[in-house]
This record gives C-alpha cells, sequence and structure tokens, in this order.
C-alpha cells in the first residue's frame, strides 16, 4: 500500500514523502492516527497544490515584510516624555510605546514582541532600535526621544 505522509514518521519518513507500507501498518496505524493519507493520484495531486500554495503566500509574506523593512530603515519616530530636573526621563521607553508611536506616525504596525531593546531608553536623543520582522529579516527603528515639561 502507498501511503503519503502528513507528519513526520520517525521511523519512517518526513512529511510529503510516499512509502510503500504493509497494508495493515498503513490502515491501522498511519491512516487511522492521521500520520498518512492513501497515495491517490487525486491525494498527491491536492498535496502538491497545497504545497504550492503555501509557498507562493510565504513569498508574498517575504516581500511584504522586506517592504516594512525598507520603510523603517527610512523613518525616524518622535516620542515625547517628561523629563526630570536632572535631564533623565520619568520612566523609560519601552517596546510599547514605540510600537504604538509607529501605528500613529507612519501606519506601521508592528507587534512590540518584534522589537528588541538591550536596555530601556531613559535619556532624551536619538537613538536606534532593532526590529525582527520574521523570516530573518531585520530593520533599524530610529526613535527620536524629546523631553517635554508636562
Amino acid at each position: 500500500m502507498k501511503v503519503l505522509l502528513i507528519k513526520d514518521v520517525k521511523s519512517l519518513g518526513k512529511s510529503g514523502e510516499i512509502h510503500d507500507v504493509k497494508d495493515g501498518y498503513g490502515k491501522n496505524f498511519l491512516i487511522a492516527k492521521g500520520y498518512a493519507k492513501h497515495a491517490t493520484n487525486e491525494v498527491i495531486n491536492r498535496w502538491k497544490a497545497d504545497q504550492k500554495r503555501v509557498a507562493q503566500n510565504e513569498a508574498a509574506e517575504i516581500e511584504r515584510l522586506k517592504t516594512i523593512s525598507k520603510t523603517l530603515d527610512g523613518v525616524t519616530t518622535k516620542i515625547s516624555k517628561k523629563v526630570g530636573a536632572n535631564g533623565s526621563l520619568y520612566g523609560a521607553i519601552t517596546k510599547e510605546d514605540i510600537s504604538e508611536a509607529l501605528k500613529e506616525q507612519h501606519d506601521i504596525d508592528i507587534d512590540k514582541k518584534h522589537i528588541e531593546m538591550a536596555t530601556p531608553i531613559k535619556n532624551t536623543g536619538i537613538f536606534e532600535v532593532d526590529a525582527k520582522l520574521g523570516h530573518g529579516i531585520h530593520a533599524t527603528i530610529k526613535v527620536d526621544v524629546e523631553g517635554s515639561d508636562v
């Protein structure tokens, strides 16, 4: 019996491979547990079409992330925070503050989990913050922290 593996099976192979197995093992274990499907032409063609669609979606996602990365590299985000008597900020600029400022000022929606900061920003000035967008794509966000009296 020929089966198309849907999930990786440790003793048999990886997802997407076609293997010839004994009928009982194929029907009673692999197909029954959802690890494989009977390898008919229709199932194989549907699997190939699904894999092609997944690859196209991933390519579109990578292209979108590259566009966001180029946009982020060219903009400066301004954040205004109250300053104390010694010149340092009350509190710190957090990942969430940067994410919200990007959304408000540049209409770029980045989850705060994707923003990497070695240390919180506690002073005024221009800082560079790394954004890991996924699929190995990184961007540098320039953050201009301005002090305010209010």
